[in-house]
């Protein structure tokens, strides 16, 4: 049985306690209320659990499961494996508070990890932390939180909430964290006003050693675990064995060509690229190449200049907009796309609002290098607009490269 230990109080966590101000982990409002907190086994989670219990909140800490204890693959992940739920649960004991796993492995291999491999074998570059977090973190955990009757869902996201008014009209607002460093408002734009108004994200206005002093202060015992750098579930091998293991007609050789056809030599197997990339490509020539598409229906790698790779403008799909508002003008935006990339400026022009569809033109010559199946995500200043999902890009001398997701 594990051993519960005493929080230690806030007067004996200093310098931790000067980090307990509404200032910066908001007011004291919980009494009387609950908050499902998301428990991933690491130190973020571990800091919004305590963070909601010093603001009065019940708390009860919940892990999805989102691999078999049986997968060999996974299950030592220190992400999303079994260590991990380990951890979460050993720091809900730590701060006394109850801790449910969820078992999410049917949802997220569907809608996660199948989706991932589909996207990559059609030439699309995926981001399989947004599409968990769309189809599946937030999705399930709301609706748990709901049918236990909480007041609200908080995960250990960097991000922020700027509360609206939903009597007025005046919609919540999604804005990126204080430590733009750790922000991760580009993986939460496809966040629904329901759910922006039910969700918490506790550590938005702390920076990482602040949540790392936290820890230590109250002697969480993940106080200085370190932190995952990969995808939960590719495990140590490269994104391309991965798939290949499970679509091994995607290391089938081909032909890499300039854009007018020229053949340079020969690829591997598509699965082994990706748009942008330049070391690696297999071309011995005097000036760097760089990948600009992969052309799945004749299995070409189409290489170009560095200026090529720049895209022009997107045609981008699913769009979502996180105020719910769709306007019929043009408007402004900081086109970011790709996790912590550098923002371009860019002119967004919506479609039909029931095609939920977009074109977004960058200004100038410095264009990002983007790829079908990557996210766009539009900021005015550390708002989150909303985004979408690339379709197809436009370079400069070249035709758009589309690839279809039906």
């Amino acid at each position: 049985m594990t051993q519960t230990q005493t929080l230690p109080s806030r007067a004996t966590a200093s310098p931790a306690d000067d980090l307990l101000t509404e200032a910066k982990i908001g007011p004291r409002d919980g009494a009387g209320r609950t908050a499902v907190v998301a428990m991933s086994g690491g130190v973020d989670s571990a800091v919004t659990a305590l963070v909601m219990r010093e603001r009065g909140y019940r708390v009860v800490g919940m892990n999805l499961r989102l691999f078999s204890p049986d997968d060999e693959d996974h299950r030592a992940n220190p992400c999303c494996g079994i260590p991990a739920m380990d951890d979460a649960r050993a720091t809900c004991a730590t701060i006394g508070v109850p801790f449910y796993a969820i078992n999410m492995e049917v949802e997220f291999g569907a809608a996660v990890i199948d989706r991932f491999v589909d996207e990559y074998v059609a030439g699309r570059t995926p981001n399989p932390c947004l599409e968990c977090n769309r189809h599946v973190k937030f999705r399930h955990l709301v609706h748990r939180a709901r049918q236990l009757g909480a007041d609200c869902l908080a995960t250990g996201h960097y991000a922020r909430i700027e509360r609206g008014d939903p009597v007025s009209g005046e919609p919540h607002r999604l804005m990126r964290a204080v430590d733009g460093r750790k922000d991760q408002s580009y993986v939460l734009y496809t966040l629904t006003q329901e759910q922006l108004g039910f969700i918490q994200f506790p550590l938005g206005r702390l920076t990482k050693p602040e949540v790392r002093a936290l820890a230590r202060g109250f002697g969480l015992p993940v106080a200085d675990k370190a932190e995952s750098q990969e995808i939960c579930f590719v495990g140590n091998r490269s994104y391309a064995d991965f798939v290949a293991a499970r679509r091994p007609e995607a290391t089938r050789p081909g032909e890499i060509v300039t854009g007018d056809g020229t053949v340079l030599g020969q690829h591997r197997g598509l699965v082994h690229h990706t748009v942008g990339q330049r070391r690696g490509i297999g071309v011995a020539a005097p000036k760097p190449y760089f990948v600009l598409r992969l052309d799945t229906e004749r299995n070409r790698l189409v290489v170009g200049g560095r200026e090529q790779a720049r895209a022009e403008s997107l045609d981008i799909e699913q769009v979502s907009l996180t105020g719910g508002v769709w306007p019929s003008d043009p408007f402004e935006v900081a086109a970011v796309v790709r996790y912590r990339g550098a923002p371009a400026a860019a002119t967004v022009a919506l479609g039909a609002e029931d095609e939920r569809t977009a074109q977004v033109t960058f200004a100038g010559d410095r264009g990002p290098i983007a790829s079908p199946g990557q996210a766009v995500v539009l900021y005015g200043g550390d708002e989150v607009l909303g985004g979408g999902t690339i379709r197809a890009v436009g370079r400069r001398g070249e035709i758009k490269l589309e690839v279809s997701t039906a």
